[in-house]
C-alpha cells in the first residue's frame, strides 16, 4: 500500500523542496561532519575564458557559504575551445580534476587545505602517492564528485551568454538573507545536490547534472544501487515525452524503492515507437530522462579508469571534429541494448569494452519536478507563475518612491539602483543594472547589466528618452580590447536559431519586414560567402557607438524612432557591428566581473548608510560589509566611514535604540575594517548591555538596585532585625525546602531568550515531569545563629562567606557558587538588613545529569530565589521569581530565557508567552490535558539521555550575537517557533498526537538553522535509527547533547524502541521513568 502511494502522490511543493535543501546545504557547509559534502564541485566550460568566468563564480560560492572551504572547485574548459561534446567534456573534466588533485597533493605529500577554490581538505587526503595510473584511479575513485555541464553557448536566451545559464538570477527564497547577494540558479543547484550527496553515502562516486533545469524534488530519498550507474527519472506524459529523452525501465526490479534495470533510451520518440519497446507505464505516461546520473562504486572506478586515459579519444575528436554525447555515447555504453549503435560512433567500440560490464538503473522519482530555463519566456515565467509565492521582487536595489516613479509592483528588480521618472512594466525583470531617468520599460521585459549614464546636469541632453518595448530583452557587454560596451537587444520570443527562410524574427518582427521598413540589405548583416543559415545568432546588427548614440539606434532598429531613417541607417552602417556569435567569443569576462562586484558593492554601501543614517539599524550590516569589501582599497574605507558615524546615531536614539544592537554593529564594523583587538574590547559591553536591558525589562528601577555593590552590614551588635521588619533580640529559627520537577520543551525555545523576549513576543510549549518518580531539583534554607552564608551542594563542595560584601559582580565562571551569589543578589537579601545578626545556611541539589538540557540549572536558580524569597516573606510568585531568575543568568553570564524557570515553576503541559515592556509580562496558559493524552503521552514519548554533555550557553552566545546582528534566517526561524508551540497547543488540545511530532521534527530542523552544533553525530545516528519507529524527536533545551525526546509512533513502537536502545551497545544511553506531574 506504502508503494502504491508513492507511485501516485502529487508533485512535492516547490518551497518545501526548496527550504529542505537549503538547510541541507548550510549545514553541510557549517557542519560537514554531521551532513557530508561534496569532494569536489566541476563546471565543465566551453573556453578558457569562460572557465574564468566560472572560477570567479565558484569563488563568490565559496566565500557567500554555499560550498564548504573544504571542496575542490574546478572550471574545465574544452580543449582549444573546440566543442566536444558532453560525453566526451565529461572524461575530459574528470581527467583535469584528476591532475588537479595530482597537482595540489605533489609528489608524496598529503594533501593540503589551502582555502582558495583549488583545494582539498587534509582530513579527506589519505596519504596515497600519486605517481601511476592505479593509485590516481584509487585516490579519485573513493571521492565524491558534482559536476555541472554548463559550456557552450546560450543561443534561445542570449542575454545570459556573459554570466553563463547556470549563473542567471533567480530570487527564491531571497527574503530569508535581504541583505545578501541575490540567489543565482546556481545556488538553488547546489541546494539540491547537497542532498544527492546524502544518497552516496560514503561509496565514492559521481553525480552529473545540466546547467539549465533546477531539479525540484527531495534528492535525499534517492535509493542509488551500488557499484553501477543509474539515470534519474519522472513520469511524463507522451506529448512532452515526443521532444525528449526517454527511459525504457525493466518492469521487474526492486519495486518498494522504485529502482528498475534499464533496457533501452529512446530520443523524441513517437507513441509508436514507445508501444514497440515497451516505455508506457500503466497509467499511460513514459519515463523521462531528466538529465541526473549518478554513478558509484565499480561503476566509478571504470569512468574514473577510462577518463585518466581518454587524451588519446578526445585528440582524435579534435582532429575530426566531431563530438561525444553524454547520453548517446556515453550512457549508452551502459545500456546493452544500444551497444550495436553504439559501435558505429567515435570511440564507440571503446566504450562498449571499458564501460559496457556495468548495467545502468533507473530511479523513478515520482515527486519530481523539474525548472528548465530554455528560453526568455521561460524565465520570466518561472519569476511571475506558480514559483512567484517564492520570489522576492525587490533584493539589494535602490529604487524611488511611488509618487516619483512608475514602477509595476510584480516587476522583479534585482541589484539595481533605479532613478526618479522611470517607468517599469508588469512582470519585468531588472538584474545588476543602473537605470537613469526618462527610461520607460515595458511589460514583460529583461534587463540585464545596462548602466544608463546619468544627464541630469546636462539640459541638452536630459530631453533624451529610451523605450524598451513590451517582451524585449536588453543587455550591455564589455568586449576584449574595446573601451566602451555594446547594447544588445531582442524581441523576448526571438529564436536567434531560426534563419531568415523560416520566418526567423527580430525583435519580434519577421526578419523580411525589419529588413524592408529599416531599408537594410541582407549583405550589410550577413557575408554572401559565408555558407551558414541567415539568423539573429550571425547578424552584425549590433554596433559600437558612443552610448547615446547606440540607445537612439537600438530605438531605431526596434521601429520606434522618429528621426530621419536615413541618418541612423548611415551612422548604423558605417558603425563597427558585431552579432551575437562574435560578442560570445569577445565578452571581457574580467572587466564584467569587476564592474558587477563594484556595482553591487556600491548598493551594499548605499543599503548601510541608509540604515546607519537614519538610525533603527534594522539590516545586517555584518553581511553588508562582506559585499562592500569585495570593492579593492576602497571598502575599508567606507566601513571606517560608517564607524564613524556610530557615536552619534546611539546618541540621538538613546531611548528608542537597544545599545546591545548598537554595540554589535560596531563590533562587526571593526571587523569589517580589520581592528580585533577593539572589536573583542567592545564584545564585554555588547554583553552587559544585554544584562542592563534584561535588568531593565523584568522589574522597574530593579536596574539600579541590582548593580549597585552590596551596602556595609551592621556590626553584630545591633539589634537583629527579623524578616518581618520587627525587632526582636531573640533567634527565630525558620527553615524553607522548595523542590521542583525538571521540564521538557516541545517546541518555542529561544523566542524566551534576552533580548529577543526584550523587543519580540515569546511563546513556549512544555512540560513539568517527575524523573524516575520524584522531583529531581530542590533546596533547604535555614537560618543560623552565625552570621554569614553557608552553601554546600550534592557534589561536595562547600563555601562559608562571611563578608557579605565580597559577594559581586562579574563572577568567575568556574566559580561552582556563582548561582547561589546570583541569587543573594537579585532577591535584595544582602543589601538590606536582613542579615544584620543571622546568617544563612543554603543546601541545594539536583538529580539530572550535567549538561540535561531539562533546564536544571534555571530551575535550581528558581528553587533558591523562590526559598530565600519565602524565608524573608518576600514576593515568592512564580511570575516574579521567573523574571528575577531571567536577570539572575544575565548576571552568571550564561543568559538564557524564562521557558526553564517556568517549566519547573508551573505544573503540566502549558503554553507560555511573553510580552516585551517594562516589566516584561509573562502569560502561562495552562494546558487541561485530558486524561487519555496524559496516558498516550506517557505511553508513547520516551525521555532519553544521550549521555552527550552540554552547556547550553556555548550555543545561546552564538544564536545571540547572530539575532542582534539581525541575521534574517535566524529572526524567520525564531518566529517559526513560537508559531508552532500555538499550533502544537491546538494539537494536543484535539489529541492529536501525530501531529506534535510534525511539529517537533519541524523545530528540531529549525534548531539547527539556528546552530548546527547544536547537534553532534551521535545524536544524529541516534535519531537515524530512531527514525522507522517514531512520528518525531528532538534534543530538548538548547541542544549539543543532554536529553533527547522520542515520540514514538504508537504504544508498542515505544516499547521496542526503548527495548533495542537499552541492548544496543552503540547507544550508551538511558531511557528515565517519567511522569507528567500535574500537582504542586
Amino acid at each position: 500500500m506504502e508503494t502504491r502511494l508513492s507511485r501516485t502522490k502529487h508533485k512535492s511543493d516547490v518551497a518545501a523542496v526548496l527550504r529542505k535543501s537549503w538547510y541541507r546545504l548550510r549545514l553541510s557547509v557549517r557542519h560537514p561532519s554531521r551532513a557530508a559534502t561534496w569532494d569536489a564541485i566541476v563546471l565543465t566550460a566551453a573556453s578558457p575564458e569562460q572557465a574564468e568566468l566560472y572560477h570567479w563564480q565558484l569563488t563568490r560560492a565559496k566565500r557567500m557559504g554555499r560550498i564548504a572551504p573544504s571542496t575542490v572547485t574546478l572550471a574545465v574548459p574544452d580543449p582549444l575551445g573546440q566543442r566536444i561534446g558532453s560525453g566526451a567534456a565529461t572524461l575530459h573534466a574528470i581527467h583535469a580534476l584528476a591532475l588537479h588533485f595530482r597537482k595540489i597533493r605533489g609528489p608524496n605529500s598529503q594533501v593540503a587545505d589551502t582555502g582558495d577554490g583549488g583545494s582539498v581538505s587534509e582530513g579527506r587526503g589519505d596519504g596515497e602517492v600519486v605517481d601511476d595510473l592505479e593509485q590516481m584511479v584509487s585516490y579519485i575513485a573513493k571521492k565524491h564528485i558534482l559536476l555541472l555541464h554548463a559550456g557552450g553557448d546560450s543561443k534561445r536566451v542570449p542575454w545570459v551568454n556573459p554570466m553563463g545559464k547556470l549563473f542567471l538570477p533567480l530570487p527564491y527564497l531571497a527574503a530569508d538573507d535581504p541583505d545578501g547577494p541575490v540567489p543565482l540558479l546556481f545556488d538553488h543547484i547546489l541546494a539540491i545536490a547537497s542532498c544527492a550527496r546524502q544518497a552516496f553515502k560514503n561509496q565514492g562516486g559521481m553525480f552529473t547534472m545540466t546547467g539549465d533545469v533546477l531539479p525540484c524534488f527531495d534528492a535525499s530519498n534517492m535509493v542509488l544501487p551500488e557499484d553501477t550507474s543509474c539515470i534519474i527519472t519522472v513520469p511524463i506524459t507522451l506529448d512532452i515525452a515526443s521532444n525528449h529523452g526517454v527511459v525504457v525501465a525493466s518492469k521487474s526490479g526492486d519495486v518498494e524503492n522504485n529502482v528498475n534495470l534499464v533496457d533501452n533510451l529512446l530520443q523524441k520518440p513517437s507513441v509508436e515507437e514507445l508501444v514497440k519497446n515497451n516505455a508506457i507505464l500503466d497509467d499511460g505516461r513514459t519515463l523521462l530522462d531528466t538529465g541526473l546520473i549518478a554513478v558509484r562504486g565499480k561503476g566509478w572506478v571504470e569512468l574514473v579508469t577510462l577518463a585518466c586515459t581518454c587524451q588519446p579519444m578526445i585528440s582524435e575528436l579534435l582532429k575530426t571534429k566531431k563530438e561525444m554525447s553524454l547520453y548517446e555515447d556515453l550512457v549508452a555504453a551502459w545500456v546493452p541494448a544500444k551497444h550495436d549503435r553504439l559501435r558505429l560512433h567515435p570511440s564507440g567500440e571503446e566504450l562498449v569494452s571499458r564501460l559496457g560490464k556495468q548495467k545502468m538503473y533507473s530511479y523513478c522519482a515520482y515527486d519530481f519536478s523539474f525548472l528548465h530555463f530554455g528560453t526568455s519566456s521561460e524565465v520570466l515565467d518561472h519569476l511571475s507563475g506558480a514559483g512567484s509565492g517564492l520570489v522576492s521582487q525587490r533584493h539589494l536595489c535602490s529604487i524611488p518612491g511611488t509618487t516619483l516613479s512608475d514602477i509595476a509592483a510584480s516587476a522583479v528588480i534585482l541589484a539595481s539602483k533605479i532613478a526618479p521618472a522611470v517607468s517599469i512594466g508588469e512582470d519585468s525583470l531588472i538584474y545588476d543594472s543602473t537605470i537613469s531617468s526618462g527610461i520607460q520599460i515595458g511589460s514583460l521585459s529583461i534587463v540585464v547589466g545596462i548602466n544608463v549614464p546619468d544627464v541630469s546636469g546636462n539640459a541638452a541632453e536630459n530631453r533624451f528618452r529610451f523605450i524598451l518595448p513590451d517582451r524585449h530583452c536588453l543587455w550591455e557587454v564589455p568586449l576584449v580590447e574595446c573601451t566602451g560596451r555594446v547594447i544588445v537587444y531582442c524581441g523576448l520570443h526571438d529564436n536567434p536559431k531560426i534563419s531568415l527562410s523560416k520566418d526567423g524574427t527580430f525583435c519580434g518582427k519577421p526578419w523580411r519586414k525589419v529588413l524592408y521598413d529599416l531599408g537594410i540589405e541582407e549583405n550589410d548583416l550577413w557575408s554572401s560567402t559565408d555558407n551558414q543559415e541567415k539568423c539573429l545568432w550571425n547578424a552584425k546588427i549590433f554596433p559600437i557607438l558612443p552610448y547615446f548614440e547606440m540607445l537612439s539606434v537600438a530605438t531605431w532598429l526596434m521601429g520606434l524612432s522618429d528621426k530621419r531613417s536615413e541618418d541612423l541607417l548611415l551612422l548604423w552602417r558605417n558603425a563597427s557591428r558585431v552579432s551575437l556569435e562574435e560578442l560570445h567569443r569577445s565578452i571581457d569576462f574580467s572587466k564584467m566581473c569587476t564592474g558587477s562586484i563594484n556595482h553591487q558593492a556600491d548598493l551594499a554601501a548605499a543599503v548601510a548608510k541608509a540604515c546607519i543614517s537614519y538610525g533603527m539599524l534594522g539590516c545586517n550590516l555584518s553581511r553588508l560589509c562582506e559585499e562592500i569589501l569585495q570593492m579593492e582599497n576602497v571598502g575599508v574605507k567606507i566601513c571606517n566611514e560608517f564607524l564613524d558615524l556610530c557615536p552619534t546615531l546611539l546618541e540621538q536614539n538613546c531611548k528608542i535604540l537597544p545599545k546591545s544592537r548598537a554595540y554589535q554593529v560596531q563590533v562587526d564594523l571593526l571587523r569589517a575594517c580589520n581592528n580585533e583587538t577593539a572589536a573583542c574590547k567592545l564584545e564585554n559591553k555588547v554583553w552587559a548591555a544585554v544584562a542592563d536591558e534584561t535588568a531593565s525589562a523584568v522589574k522597574y528601577g530593579f536596574k539600579e538596585h541590582l548593580l549597585d555593590a552590596p551596602i556595609n552590614i551592621p556590626t553584630p551588635a545591633c539589634k537583629n532585625i527579623g524578616f518581618n521588619g520587627s525587632v526582636d533580640d531573640s533567634f527565630q529559627p525558620r527553615r524553607v525546602k522548595v523542590e521542583l520537577q525538571v521540564r521538557v520543551d516541545f517546541v518555542g525555545g529561544w523566542s524566551d531568550t534576552p533580548p529577543w523576549s526584550l523587543e519580540r513576543a515569546g511563546c513556549v510549549l512544555n512540560m513539568a515531569i517527575s524523573l524516575e518518580g520524584s522531583l529531581p531539583i530542590g533546596t533547604i534554607v535555614e537560618t543560623t545563629k552565625t552570621t554569614g552564608v553557608f552553601v554546600n551542594d550534592d557534589a561536595g563542595n562547600e563555601l562559608h562567606i562571611e563578608d557579605l560584601t565580597s559577594i559581586s559582580t562579574p563572577f568567575d565562571h568556574s566559580d561552582p557558587f556563582r548561582l547561589v551569589k546570583s541569587a543573594l543578589l537579585v532577591t535584595g537579601i544582602i543589601h538590606e538588613y536582613v542579615l544584620a545578626s543571622v546568617g544563612l545556611k543554603i543546601m541545594t541539589w539536583a538529580h539530572v545529569p550535567r549538561g540535561s538540557g531539562l533546564g536544571t540549572s534555571s530551575i535550581l536558580a528558581a528553587a533558591v530565589v523562590k526559598a530565600l524569597l519565602q524565608i524573608t516573606d518576600g514576593d515568592e510568585s512564580n511570575e516574579n521569581v521567573a523574571r528575577l531568575v531571567l536577570v539572575l543568568e544575565q548576571l552568571m553570564g550564561t543568559g538564557g530565557g524564562w521557558q526553564d524557570q517556568i517549566g519547573g515553576l508551573y505544573p503540566g503541559i502549558k503554553l507560555t508567552a511573553s510580552f516585551p515592556g517594562i516589566p516584561l509580562r509573562l502569560q502561562v496558559i495552562p494546558l487541561l490535558a485530558s486524561p487519555p493524552l496524559v496516558s498516550e503521552l506517557q505511553q508513547r514519548l520516551l525521555v532519553v539521555f544521550t549521555g552527550q554533555v552540554r552547556l547550553a550557553h556555548q550555543v545561546l552566545q552564538k544564536v545571540v550575537i547572530r539575532y542582534l546582528r539581525r541575521d534574517n534566517l535566524l529572526v524567520s526561524s525564531v518566529k517559526r517557533l513560537a508559531e508552532l508551540a500555538k499550533i502544537g497547543r491546538e494539537a494536543l488540545m484535539n489529541c492529536d498526537i501525530d501531529d506534535l511530532g510534525d511539529i517537533m521534527l519541524e523545530a528540531w530542523r529549525l534548531h539547527q538553522e539556528l546552530d548546527p552544533y547544536c547537534s553532534n553525530e551521535f545524536v544524529d545516528r541516534l535519531f537515524e535509527f530512531a527514525h522507522p519507529y517514531c512520528s518525531g524527536y528532538k534534543l530538548v533545551g538548547a541542544g549539543g547533547g543532554g536529553f533527547a525526546l522520542l515520540l514514538a509512533k504508537d504504544a508498542e513502537h515505544a516499547k521496542k524502541l526503548t527495548h533495542l536502545l537499552e541492548k544496543d551497545s552503540n547507544f550508551d544511553v538511558k531511557v528515565y521513568k517519567w511522569n507528567i506531574f500535574l500537582d504542586k
